[in-house]
């Protein structure tokens, strides 16, 4: 197995598996709800900003859903680039590895309110009807007015029924949030869909204080929203569900990437059911009228193709929204994606070979492995000067 998903991450997918957009590009979607990262900035109270950030956290997993379209594998080198003035940030990212794939990125606020950064190697495990991605790397958040470092790792995710049938996917798993000022502590557990979809999409968690008291319940579905509440409000309600039988006999749950049988997309049950006293923390964005026959694309994603001719000027050479192949899917002329991808990659595996033939090592250009500073482990962090607009040692990998 441990073989066979590491192949699995080598195959060329033909370009009609792809959307029109780099895994970079998709990980710039982390930032369609920014607002939440200001909003934590403006709370005086660590639990409440611990609340938001979780929220934050989900919401950036949201815009996953119904996003069955692959991403393009980033060449070795791609960049990205985000600036988002009206949201107060801009963000860069680099493939700094190709084997294995590693995503890099940094997010800077134009106040100097916060940095958001981290890299993303997103281990894959095929289980025959099904591809199960463990999204590898951290997550770091830094609320600077508040000198206050939070990091996390994302759910796991699984794309259902790639072979045949509707693909589908989930995420499950539990995602630890660490305030490394405060010693709090946020427990979310992305709930597996379990047999009939009872759990479809569902997350449910709390917050404890450094002395381990739980202070905060905070529930929702990743799809939709998030809710706070006291935890004493919340045992009150579930107690009175179980009086009333509200609460039927639990199922059995799976984890059905690892399944035998079918995996049909279950209906999609009731929307969250609020308890009393609630407070709401994140709801999702609407997406677009025409977002079926748009790749499923939220109203951000829409949005990451576009090229002035004023940022054509501005931009990296390595920009994928300089990427032929992307550019032509975007145009809609999948013949000329198709060969534009297979011309990169064969053009990407000769640079390969030019290098081992010369020894020479791969030297990223915005990126390096450091220690973070907050978890003491190893992290790609960015260098500093993107913005400089000094791209004259950026390679030619178009």
């Amino acid at each position: 197995m441990v073989r066979l998903s590491n192949e699995l991450s080598k195959i060329a997918m033909p370009v009609a598996f792809n959307e029109p957009l780099s895994f970079l590009q998709r990980i710039s979607e982390y930032m369609e709800h920014t607002h939440l990262i200001h909003k934590a900035c403006s709370l005086s109270d660590s639990i409440d900003r611990m609340q938001v950030v979780a929220a934050f956290a989900v919401s950036a997993v949201a815009s996953q859903w119904e996003r069955t379209g692959k991403p393009f594998n980033p060449l070795l080198g791609e960049t990205f680039e985000l600036t988002r003035e009206e949201e107060g940030y801009r963000l860069i990212s680099e493939q700094v590895s190709h084997h294995p794939p590693i995503s890099a990125f940094h997010v800077q606020s134009l106040k100097q309110e916060f940095e958001f950064h981290g890299s993303i190697y997103p281990k894959l495990k095929f289980w025959g009807k099904s591809v199960e991605a463990e999204p590898k790397g951290t997550m770091t958040l830094e609320l600077l007015k508040h000198k206050e470092a939070y990091t996390w790792t994302n759910p796991m995710c699984c794309v259902h029924n790639i072979i045949l049938g509707k693909l589908w996917i989930e995420q499950y798993g539990a995602v630890e949030i660490i305030n490394h000022s405060t010693g709090e502590k946020c427990v979310l557990n992305f709930k597996p869909c379990g047999m009939f979809g009872r759990d479809l999409h569902k997350v449910e968690g709390y917050i404890q204080d450094r002395s381990k008291k739980k202070r905060s319940v905070i529930y929702g579905k990743w799809t939709e929203c998030m809710y706070s509440i006291d935890p004493k409000l919340y045992d009150t309600y579930k107690k009175s569900e179980k009086k009333t039988g509200s609460d039927s006999k639990k199922l059995k749950q799976e984890q059905s990437c690892e399944g035998e049988e079918a995996d049909d997309l279950p209906e999609v049950q009731e929307t969250v059911t609020v308890i009393p006293g609630s407070a709401l923390l994140w709801r999702v964005t609407p997406r677009p009228a025409h977002s079926a026959q748009m790749y499923n694309f939220t109203s951000f994603a829409v949005t990451l193709n576009e090229l002035e001719p004023s940022m054509e000027r501005r931009l990296a050479p390595t920009d994928c929204r300089l990427r032929p192949d992307i550019r032509a899917m975007e145009n809609g002329d999948i013949d000329l994606a198709s060969a534009e991808k297979e011309r990169l990659e064969e053009k990407q595996r000769a640079a390969r070979r030019e290098r081992s033939r010369d020894e020479e090592k791969w030297t990223t250009r915005w990126f390096e492995l450091r220690t973070n500073p907050h978890t003491g482990a190893e992290d790609w962090l960015y260098t500093g000067g993107y913005f400089d607009r000094n791209y004259t040692d950026c390679p030619d990998i178009y």
